[in-house]
């Protein structure tokens, strides 16, 4: 999702998988209908017309387009449901892998003066129009979702989702477009997040996309590990290859930023999944990795207050009054 917090289990459809592309293409600009032709190894420079908002994706993305929005789209990221649902956090409207429905379009200035890259955060409205869907489409589509949520409640809609009983508000097709241009403003974004980017492998490169992918603007929050994937050090190329193992002590601190913060305790599998990815040897062994960070992750523990007093309960102890806020 391009400018909100995580997410939920989706309703799983068929998908239609776009033929192979049967040679690579050179640099000259495609329009975004033509992107399924163009999921290379190493993504040719693409303008995205009539869109003014996105700039290139040069040949410094190492990584194969097609292969992140699978992962996007997978169970364990952002799911893929047709119609319109709450976000689990802020109960706002997505659909799809995480597109949000109703984010406005956000000032977003780069604040590192040795980064010239430039954020781009349009609102839902013109990525839905740069898709080629209809505003007036958009507003339906908003207006239905909030008549559903005022009728069953955030718990009924989550069950009608985990039993597939949304009928489809988009097709495979039309979804696909809107998460391909969601996930081209998250490369452009962690381009402008990471000065480095054009040097991190591809698994590297992914794994910041996705980060910016979920996380929108609130990726800025997460100040300890901007300031770790831009560590001067790290810059010095001269001093990384004097002394390899800097380049792994690097990017051990850089995944443990992440893998102390609240959202990886939060969303375990996930977390692991992604900052698995940041490891320089991720591509000899992907499960290895993951299973390291997996090790290292302490889930989020949540309470209930009823199993707090059932256990509390069978104990023979008393709690004390729970204090309401407000």
């Amino acid at each position: 999702m391009a400018a909100s917090a995580p997410h939920s289990t989706g309703q799983s459809t068929q998908r239609q998988v776009p033929p192979a592309p049967s040679a690579f293409l050179g640099p000259e600009s495609l329009l975004l209908k033509d992107l399924n032709s163009a999921l290379l190894t190493e993504s040719p420079e693409i303008s995205y017309l009539p869109q003014p908002f996105f700039s290139h994706l040069d040949s410094g993305i190492k990584f194969n387009l097609e292969m992140l929005m699978d992962i996007l789209r997978d169970s364990r990221h952002e799911s893929w449901v047709l119609a319109a649902y709450p976000d689990p956090k802020t109960s706002r409207p997505l659909i799809g892998a995480g597109f949000s429905l109703d984010v406005r379009k956000t000032e977003h200035p780069q604040r590192d003066p040795l980064n010239p890259h430039t954020f781009i955060e349009p609102s839902s409205a013109e990525l839905w129009q740069a898709a080629g869907l209809s505003s007036e489409r958009l507003q339906m589509i908003l207006d239905e979702f909030e008549r559903n949520l005022n009728t069953w409640q955030e718990r009924n809609f989550r069950r009608r989702i985990r039993t597939h009983q949304l009928s489809p508000q988009l097709t495979d097709e039309e979804a696909t477009e809107l998460l391909q241009i969601s996930a081209v403003q998250a490369v452009h974004n962690a381009r402008a997040y990471c000065r480095e980017f054009d040097r991190l492998t591809a698994s590297q490169q992914m794994a910041l996309s996705q980060l910016v992918f979920q996380m929108g603007v609130n990726l800025e929050e997460f100040t300890q590990f901007l300031a770790a994937i831009n560590d001067p050090i790290y810059d010095d190329s001269a001093q990384v290859a004097s002394n390899p193992g800097s380049e792994t002590e690097h990017w051990r601190a850089v995944q443990r930023t992440l893998i102390h913060s609240d959202w990886a305790r939060r969303y375990c599998i996930r977390a692991a999944a992604v900052i698995a990815m940041f490891d320089p040897d991720y591509d000899a062994d992907p499960a290895k990795a993951e299973r390291l960070v997996s090790a290292e992750i302490r889930p989020l523990v949540v309470h209930h207050r009823n199993k707090l007093r059932a256990t509390s309960a069978r104990r023979g102890n008393k709690l004390s009054p729970v204090r309401k806020n407000g």
